[in-house]
């Protein structure tokens, strides 16, 4: 059957020339989201999602790649997002989030089968971006075996009025922790010196 073998090469062309995985898994996981998942009023609320260390996500060394963590991150986060509203609130008023900016702190290897709980939540945000947290906590003795932080910056609107639509009211953001504070001093202070190199003036559009 011809369209058998079409069928097969598609799918072989969408794994081998695309992230086919990432491609099906994102959309997967908002629609689980969105339909089976119940809504989190409390913007900085933990939400927690479970995890196993599988051989796909193993590096040379046998333990969870580097890379992976910020993969599992990425959905985490987006369901994060959908959950407490922000990404419905977002297509609402017209406009859309991108990650401007992320960290990662590795304290201790996750190895194969290793299962673990990705506990994520909202900092707080300013007046162009919302800043969010991951853990990576072994559900084996329940340590913190990495600490991921990222700056989602937000086009077309702001976060307080995100908040607002969301609240229905106007919403003062928490008070940033210490170290979070110095990362996004950090993060201004490396744009001023990018946008120096390179000729153009110190405004905060892309920091």
């Amino acid at each position: 059957m011809p369209w058998l073998w079409v069928a097969l090469l598609a799918a072989l062309a969408f794994f081998a020339f695309l992230d086919g995985w990432y491609l099906v898994r994102v959309p997967l996981v908002v629609l689980r989201a969105r339909l089976l998942q119940p809504r989190v009023r409390d913007l900085l609320a933990e939400q927690r999602t479970v995890g196993r260390v599988l051989p796909s996500d193993l590096d040379l060394l046998l333990h969870m790649n580097n890379a992976r963590y910020l993969r599992e991150a990425d959905v985490a986060r987006v369901v994060h997002l959908t959950r407490c509203g922000v990404l419905g609130a977002l297509r609402e008023l017209g406009a859309n989030t991108v990650l401007a900016a992320s960290c990662a702190r590795y304290r201790r290897s996750l190895h194969l089968f290793e299962p673990f709980e990705m506990r994520t939540r909202l900092l707080g945000w300013d007046d162009r971006a919302f800043y969010l947290e991951a853990r990576f906590v072994s559900l084996r003795d329940g340590f913190v075996c990495a600490l991921l932080r990222f700056r989602q910056h937000i086009v077309g609107t702001s976060p307080e009025r995100i908040v607002e639509h969301l609240c229905k009211r106007r919403v003062e953001p928490p008070e940033q922790p210490e170290d979070l504070q110095h990362w996004i001093a950090y993060n201004a202070a490396s744009s001023q010196l990018l946008r120096a190199e390179s000729g153009l003036s110190c405004t905060p559009k892309d920091q």
